[in-house]
């Protein structure tokens, strides 16, 4: 038997592990690594910027909240066959949820700008060309892709797309981390009541825990049942025990994913910039500031992984407003659908990712953009979460599959400590 050549044999593996997490990455894990937008990557860096290291057991605390949260708003799009907000018109009157909506669909928009922004002024950082051209082609890419192609093709590009984050693992060991000191502030919490701190936690879990996953999350377990053939709500509706626990293991995961990606990138930036006390406001300075404390390539990493981040993430957030808005007013929603039969649908895609693109041409300030979608998410996710824990306790709605009890306790701690974040960012402002 003629032996196999050790670099055809390292293809082979590399390229049957890339196949199986292509093939297993599911709803669940694309809506985790959406979290860690460039907002988010903002957020998380500003966070290790100005408190070192001391932040980062709140990524752990995030894990249980995350997955109590999306896995239920899994199970509700899985068993009644339907999104998210159609399924909370059984608990909720249409008016608020409809107000809801509207705000949701306003603090996404104002997202995709600094998404952009972050994307374009980290492009132009490595290429040095200018962030406005780079809007432009993120945002005529985007609204191409995810209008004109089918839901597959676009579920199979941002499969991809998931593993760009990883640039910001390979970060951490470019730029040198005291391994020991991060791993004790992991797991034993540092608290402290000064402004900045409640200022940075707040935005740290705020823009953690967003509507935005609720709806996205929900809509992708219908658009999966869609690819399948299950074209009606009555073929939709209900879920075999291997399919819940298919959702529950790819939701943990994806939640995982999240956390440990908003982990390194707070490691990252408390192991170079709060050491030599650089303050920054985006995630363009963050890279910048990389470069002469850890080299090119920590910087050419780091902008890398925000633009990879953005384009996903942008077209999650047009997507959860598309599928808020159709849900809400009853329009035809469907990444599957045809353009011409979903112009509702299409134009809130189209339009937010353009707003977002114009944002950047007439320099809107991405921080206060962040700033006030943070708020307004802070505010609306609260009702939001009071609604999915009603919804996916109706036994009416969900038959066997309502929330078990440890479900429940961690929606309530969520819907609790997202209570005490929203009051503190009036606090903090």
């Amino acid at each position: 038997m003629k032996p196999v050549p050790q670099g055809r044999s390292f293809i082979s593996v590399c390229r049957n592990g890339l196949e199986y997490c292509a093939k297993n990455v599911g709803p669940g894990i694309i809506t985790g690594a959406a979290d860690d937008d460039p907002s988010g990557i903002a957020t998380y860096s500003i966070a290790g910027a100005s408190l070192g290291y001391g932040l980062l057991w709140v990524a752990l605390i995030t894990v249980p909240m995350m997955i109590a949260v999306q896995e239920a708003c899994a199970r509700i799009g899985m068993v009644t066959g339907t999104g998210l907000i159609a399924a909370m018109r059984r608990v909720m009157p249409i008016w608020m949820l409809r107000t809801l909506v509207v705000l949701v669909v306003a603090a996404n928009t104002l997202n995709i700008a600094a998404d952009i922004a972050g994307m374009s002024s980290s492009a132009e950082l490595v290429t040095r060309i200018p962030s406005g051209v780079w809007a432009v082609a993120f945002g005529l890419l985007l609204i191409f892709v995810e209008v004109f192609s089918s839901y597959r093709l676009f579920a199979n590009i941002v499969k991809w797309l998931c593993l760009t984050l990883f640039a910001y693992v390979i970060s951490a060991f470019v730029v040198g981390v005291n391994w020991l000191e991060a791993l004790r502030h992991t797991v034993l919490p540092e608290i402290r009541l000064d402004k900045m701190w409640m200022a940075t936690f707040v935005g740290f879990l705020g823009t953690t825990i967003t509507p935005y996953l609720f709806v996205w999350q929900a809509a992708l377990e219908v658009e999966e049942d869609r690819s399948i053939g299950r074209v009606t709500v009555h073929q939709r509706r209900g879920a075999t025990k291997a399919e819940i626990s298919r959702a529950r293991s790819d939701v943990v995961t994806g939640m995982l994913y999240s956390n440990i990606i908003s982990w390194f990138i707070v490691l990252i930036s408390a192991a170079t910039l709060f050491r030599q006390h650089i303050t920054i406001n985006s995630v363009a300075d963050a890279a910048r500031a990389l470069r002469p404390l850890a080299g090119p390539w920590a910087e050419l990493l780091f902008a890398l992984g925000v633009v990879g981040a953005g384009l996903l993430a942008v077209p999650v957030l047009a997507g959860s407003s598309a599928f808020t808005l159709a849900e809400a007013f009853d329009w035809t929603g469907s990444l599957d659908a045809k353009p011409r039969s979903a112009v509702p649908f299409y134009t809130v895609i189209a339009l937010g990712i353009a707003l977002g693109v114009l944002a950047d041409i007439l320099r809107l300030d991405a921080v206060w953009a962040l700033f006030v979608s943070a708020v307004v998410n802070g505010f609306v996710a609260i009702p939001l979460l009071i609604g999915v824990l009603l919804t996916s306790n109706r036994k009416d709605l969900m038959g066997k599959w309502t929330n078990g009890r440890a479900s429940r306790i961690w929606l309530i701690i969520t819907i609790v400590l997202m209570t005490i974040a929203a009051i503190g960012v009036v606090v903090t402002a």
